[in-house]
């Protein structure tokens, strides 16, 4: 009797151990099945709060919605050979879908349209390519969001003086520089009383857009105005004028958010900056490529759109949403 209540118990605990090594297969199998999806943000830079939001907005959706997301991007926006290479790799690795802020509107084309032919979905955010080879398109309208930049310089410099005014953009050839600076331009054009400056580049540094500066306001003494047209060149210009006191006679327009350039607000020697989404643009990415991953149709360009933050309105409850977005905790 002993036996058979022996053999019975061993029965038992087998069946136990077959069930719990299928239940783990069943769960390692699900978990396999997850999507896996790529983002390659212009920059890795932690310290640009733009990509930072915009990573935080992945996270989110890929938590939400059980999909696997791979960050990989390089140290400088401008390293736009690095985007290639990285690219280049993702084709062989191959994800299901790729989420690809362009570091250049022209160069990254070629990679891009490989990997559309490889069966790979991709999404652009911020920066969009020539030929609209992505499925779908996430941004700011930028080149409204750089008429209204140009339209808050207007407003903001000194009408009764003549000095010229200049434009601070950040890597030439990428799609959101252009977009930003003919926006400005076609808002200064409506004063042709007011003299533009070439275009200067700032690569997307801090430390360059700051020795820009410096040299403008030493070359230009009458410089009125600059419009800076991304996160770093914002605030290295704006530690430039700070620096050489030029605060009350150069008006600083900026673009994006970080808390160097709040601060800078509320000192008065940023004017305004135009704020987009970033957080926004990573969480709807993420979502856009998993409907389409399940044959769902999504709109070709999603605009999360803009607004124009001043110290006159950055305290009410609306502005203050945009300037601190959710973040990690």
């Amino acid at each position: 009797m002993m036996r058979k209540w022996t053999w019975a118990l061993l029965f038992a605990a087998l069946i136990m151990i077959v069930a719990a090594i299928l239940l783990n297969l069943g769960i390692s199998e699900k978990q396999a099945k997850k999507p896996q999806f790529l983002f390659v943000p212009k920059t890795t830079d932690q310290q640009v709060e733009f990509w930072e939001a915009m990573r935080q907005g992945v996270n989110m959706a890929a938590e939400e919605f059980g999909v696997e997301v791979k960050v990989a991007g390089m140290p400088s926006e401008s390293d736009i050979d690095g985007q290639i290479a990285l690219l280049e790799q993702a084709i062989i690795d191959k994800p299901q879908a790729i989420i690809l802020a362009a570091t250049d509107y022209n160069r990254i084309v070629p990679v891009a349209k490989r990997i559309v032919e490889a069966g790979i979905i991709l999404i652009s955010v911020d920066s969009a390519m020539k030929e609209g080879i992505s499925s779908s398109f996430i941004a700011t309208d930028n080149y409204e969001g750089g008429r209204k930049a140009g339209q808050l310089l207007v407003d903001t410099i000194d009408s009764s003086e003549d000095g010229p005014v200049a434009v601070i953009n950040f890597v030439r050839g990428t799609a959101t520089a252009m977009d930003r600076e003919r926006g400005v331009l076609d808002s200064l054009s409506l004063r042709p009383d007011i003299k533009v400056l070439d275009t200067l580049y700032s690569n997307a540094s801090e430390q360059q857009a700051y020795e820009m500066t410096l040299e403008l306001l030493q070359t230009e003494p009458g410089l009125r105005g600059i419009a800076a047209l991304n996160e770093p060149t914002v605030v290295g210009a704006a530690r430039a004028i700070k620096e050489l006191r030029a605060v009350s006679r150069v008006k600083l327009i900026g673009f994006d958010n970080s808390m160097e350039e709040i601060a800078y607000l509320e000192e008065d020697v940023l004017q305004a900056i135009i704020v987009q989404k970033p957080f926004n643009m990573g969480y709807l990415a993420v979502k856009a490529a998993l409907d389409l991953s399940e044959g769902k149709f999504v709109q070709p360009v999603i605009d999360t759109g803009s607004e124009s933050i001043t110290k006159e309105n950055m305290y009410t409850s609306d502005k203050q949403k945009l300037l601190f977005p959710f973040m990690e905790k």
